[in-house]
């Protein structure tokens, strides 16, 4: 199957933003901001991962997602492992990950009802460049005045713990029951721009690799399987067709990605269970 541009969704969202950036149209001041935007696969495709951008002007809720085993069972296909690449973020922004201390679950139920969960999170100072894996379980949030780029396996499924009063469904029962609620550190992530590799990143459910000014051949992928081509920076072509930032294409097979001189870009791939 060739290279495949997917469609863009655009999401409304209380904490988005109108000026967005790396390759997307700012929304108009008397229109709702954009918080998120998705890329659709093709009709009838049910892949592995979703892509999706964050624009954030306040924080989001604090929240969780179950893993593959509780997500299934209670109905769902898959849990929500997810990884962040922050391409830009002002200087006093943060996200929290993990608690600051390992806590009960009854604390952390106790302390999401009075609001007290706000102290108990772990806020962390990022900037344009970190790559964070979150796995499943992780209690986390994302602060505002961040641009992230998301990388998750593809479902539609948060429990939020708590969202700062605003009018909004929680969901305290499942997401109490699948949070492992304890300190997490962001680990170190090593780069080597020797032969074009920026980096590459590996978690449970998801493999990341990020290029910059590189052409690549891909000699194949497992069958069934599928490649995502997240353009961030400048342009290239995908087996002979035109990418640039603000794009997400979906990759079958063999393909190879060529002028990418002054491109940056992702490839990443579900690992399997």
């Amino acid at each position: 199957m060739p290279a495949q541009r997917l469609q863009t969704l655009t999401v409304a969202k209380p904490w988005g933003r109108h000026a967005l950036g790396f390759g997307f149209p700012d929304v108009p001041c008397d229109q709702p901001p954009i918080g998120e935007i998705w890329f659709d696969a093709p009709e009838g495709a049910d892949p592995d991962l979703m892509v999706k951008y964050l624009f954030t002007s306040e924080r989001l809720s604090i929240q969780v997602h179950p893993n593959d085993a509780d997500a299934q069972a209670r109905g769902h296909k898959c849990g929500k492992d997810e990884a962040w690449v922050v391409l830009a973020a002002e200087p006093d922004a943060i996200v929290a990950l993990g608690t600051v201390r390992p806590v009960s679950r009854q604390e952390l139920r106790t302390a999401a009802l009075d609001g007290s969960i706000e102290d108990l999170m772990h806020w962390q100072p990022v900037k344009a460049g970190d790559v964070i894996y979150s796995p499943a379980g992780t209690v986390h949030a994302i602060g505002a005045g961040l641009t992230i780029l998301e990388i998750q396996q593809n479902v539609d499924l948060t429990y939020r713990l708590y969202d700062y009063g605003r009018p909004r469904e929680l969901h305290l029962e499942d997401g109490i029951a699948v949070s492992n609620p304890v300190p997490f550190e962001i680990p170190p992530l090593e780069r080597d721009w020797g032969d074009g590799l920026h980096w590459t990143i590996e978690g449970p459910r998801i493999w990341m690799d990020c290029y910059k000014g590189r052409d690549v051949k891909h000699g194949g992928t497992n069958e069934g399987q599928s490649v995502w081509l997240v353009p961030l920076k400048g342009s290239g072509k995908v087996d002979g067709q035109s990418f640039q930032a603000g794009e997400c294409w979906m990759l079958t097979g063999d393909f190879w990605i060529t002028d990418a001189g002054d491109s940056e870009y992702i490839l990443a791939h579900a690992v399997a269970a």
